[in-house]
């Protein structure tokens, strides 16, 4: 029968005998004692049989079935034999149980050390409080703390990024191996005084994937000369959008007074036929709500018809009173549907009727523009858009008006210049077609554009000396400066152009130590924050 217990209260533990098992209440006391008939000294290592004397040990142990553990471990004293040996004692102890003055069992130890590596202080003593152990937030941290850090490696190829620690204020960086995507490394600062002596520690390493920044460009030309540089694609694409959006801004003028796009006139089969008799019928309430208002109608107006009353229907369904009663009033079940909108009260609400009173002394020929500066000194506070929906919406018009459209904005533009074709509607392909027609300049950015997505997508960095003279001599603002910035990183921006290597697993690196961060809550310092970095799988 104790062996038995013993192959399940320690199934992967050798050496230890159970002696007993009591229970008492929620808790399971387990006796046991060691079985070797020595051990080894842990100075010397020489094998002695001398006893000296033998005590109780109570390691914490994991719960057993739903209850408490407590382990009565009866471990011996041992004497070393040996005269050259300063130990003269020494206890013996359970591989894979105990360690030297451990007050918990080895798999109590990696279990918490598990707990913590997933959640940190205060969640992971929530569940382990749940799971039967006793310990706090501080003793998870400090078991983690404890572990060591993974066998250092030689990587062929890393990538490195930063990371904020405190965002806007400071900044560490992450290298990973590019390769396995492995976290290697976290250093407490982005600069090139910090990265240079890890990289000069790797001396295999013989690609670096980056960003732009000259801090990382530097110390990888320092401390790792041999290493080819590869200048990451997405960021370069950043740069790029960035700088097409100053080419935009500084063309803004060729966006006012655009032509509005013709659009193609629909084939006569696919207009559909309106049924007659039904212009001046407004049409039946869509949508989930008027589905729901629809069965709810029904439902109650049958319970009604059933002689049920308006508390008792409520009860049976599980409604409110009121919300009963509103079905039984209405009707129709479009009344429940039509006019949920409620005109919520509006800042411009004590102007409309000097506005009114303005617009009907003008005869409607007052601009928008001078009618918002005049209530403003009265006092208004809202923005030029609210009065002018206003007024284009409930105040009679001009005969023939019509208001002129509003110019795209500049990130609408730099949208349509840089997001791929096929993901334009027609009408975007439209308004992009309208503006290109309009300005040159912003043609030619547009055509640079493609180009430089054209030999990022096919991997065809060859053509970017010919890319950089073409933007250097259009003289655009934004995209001549980026692209006379390539030329202080060619080589680099040259390999992540034509090789395949990029920075794509650094940013989930970077991405896994923000939700690291947020799940400690931004108060866990730098050496914690490595530490579960490197060991959570």
């Amino acid at each position: 029968m104790l062996s038995r217990l013993q192959e399940l209260l320690f199934p992967s533990v050798s050496g230890i005998a159970v002696v007993a098992v009591h229970t008492d209440g929620e808790a399971i006391r387990i006796e046991a004692r060691c079985t070797p008939t020595g051990a080894a000294c842990p100075d010397c290592f020489r094998w002695t049989e001398q006893v000296h004397s033998s005590y109780l040990r109570f390691p914490a142990d994991l719960p057993s079935a739903g209850r408490r553990a407590e382990l009565a471990l009866r471990v011996r004293r041992f004497l070393c034999a040996t005269t050259e040996c300063g130990r003269r004692t020494f206890v013996e102890q359970v591989p894979g149980l105990t360690r030297r003055h451990g007050r918990v069992t080895e798999r109590l130890r990696q279990t918490m050390c598990a707990i913590g590596l997933a959640l940190a202080g205060r969640a992971g003593a929530r569940l382990a409080q749940v799971m039967g152990i006793a310990t706090s937030r501080t003793t998870l941290l400090r078991r983690v703390m404890d572990l060591p850090d993974p066998a250092a490696t030689q990587p062929r190829a890393v990538g490195v990024d930063d990371f904020a620690l405190r965002r806007g204020h400071i900044y560490g960086t992450v290298v990973i191996d590019a390769e396995t995507h492995q976290v290697l490394d976290l250093l407490p600062e982005r600069d090139a005084a910090t990265l240079a002596p890890w990289l000069a520690a790797h001396p295999g390493i013989e690609v670096i994937c980056r960003d732009r920044a000259g801090a990382y460009a530097e110390a990888a030309s320092t401390a790792a000369p041999q290493a080819l540089q590869v200048a990451d694609r997405f960021h370069l694409w950043q740069n790029l959008a960035s700088a097409v959006e100053k080419t935009v801004a500084g063309h803004r003028s060729c966006l006012r007074d655009l032509p509005l796009p013709a659009r193609e006139p629909e084939p006569a089969w696919e207009r559909s036929a309106e049924a007659p008799g039904r212009d001046d019928e407004p049409d039946e309430p869509t949508g989930k709500f008027a589905d729901r208002a629809r069965a709810h109608h029904a439902l109650v107006h049958e319970l009604l018809g059933k002689g049920m009353s308006l508390r008792g229907i409520a009860h049976h369904l599980g409604w409110g009173r009121h919300t009963v009663q509103r079905y039984a009033r209405a009707a129709r079940w479009q009344d429940m549907v039509k006019g949920r909108k409620r005109q919520l009260p509006s800042k411009l609400d004590p102007f409309k009727p000097y506005l009114a009173q303005r617009w009907t002394e003008t005869g409607g020929k007052a601009k928008i523009l001078d009618l918002h500066r005049e209530i403003t000194a009265r006092g208004f506070r809202g923005h030029y858009s609210l009065v002018r929906d206003w007024i284009r919406r409930d105040l009679p018009q001009q005969e023939g008006f019509t208001p002129a459209p509003l110019p795209p904005s500049v990130r609408q533009v730099t949208g349509w210049i840089t997001r791929h074709p096929a993901t334009l509607t027609e009408e975007e392909n439209l308004h992009r077609k309208a503006v290109l027609d309009r300005c040159p300049e912003l043609a030619s950015a547009a055509e640079l554009t493609s180009s430089f997505a054209e030999m990022l997508t096919t991997l065809s960095g060859t053509r970017l000396s010919e890319w950089i003279s073409e933007a250097t001599n259009a003289n655009l603002p934004g995209i001549s400066s980026f692209a006379v910035g390539l030329n202080s990183d060619f080589d680099a921006v040259t390999a992540g152009l034509t090789t395949d290597w990029n920075s794509g697993p650094v940013e989930g690196a970077v991405n896994r130590i923000k939700m690291l961060k947020r799940q400690m809550f931004g108060r866990a310092g730098f050496q914690l924050l490595r530490k579960r970095v490197l060991l959570a799988g």
